[in-house]
């Protein structure tokens, strides 16, 4: 039965990640393709995904009850340092090594979501 409950909400946390990693990028690429400066398109596609994640992962994933502050404030500190993550591989990616913010974006994703499990998992919503 743990198993059982843990593949679910694995798996759901895979689809509400990609969703989320979707609106973030529907948000990302389109600045950037504008001409925005890849470290402000980040902050803005941070906060449009952040208030799709939370919703989706307190009530798909996690299936919280619990109340709505506490696990909101939880889940804005483990979400801004996560952003911190994706700010700081960005600009080390783009700034450091010369890879594209396009590419750079999708490397930097990867960190963010794997983080944002584990914070969501053992603190956010426990």
């Amino acid at each position: 039965m743990k198993f059982r409950n843990l593949s679910r909400e694995v798996l759901s946390y895979l689809v509400v990640g990609m969703l989320t990693t979707l609106v973030n990028f529907a948000i990302y690429y389109p600045l950037i393709y504008a001409g925005m400066d890849y470290k402000l398109a980040t902050t803005a596609a941070f906060i449009g995904a952040v208030i799709f994640a939370f919703i989706s992962n307190k009530k798909f994933v996690f299936l919280s009850k619990k109340g709505f502050l506490g696990e909101f404030i939880r889940f804005m500190v483990g979400r801004g340092a996560t952003y911190l993550l994706d700010i700081g591989s960005l600009i080390f990616l783009v700034e450091a090594l010369g890879i594209s913010e396009y590419v750079s974006k999708i490397w930097a994703s990867i960190l963010v979501v794997i983080s944002n499990y584990l914070i969501s998992k053992f603190w956010t919503f426990r």
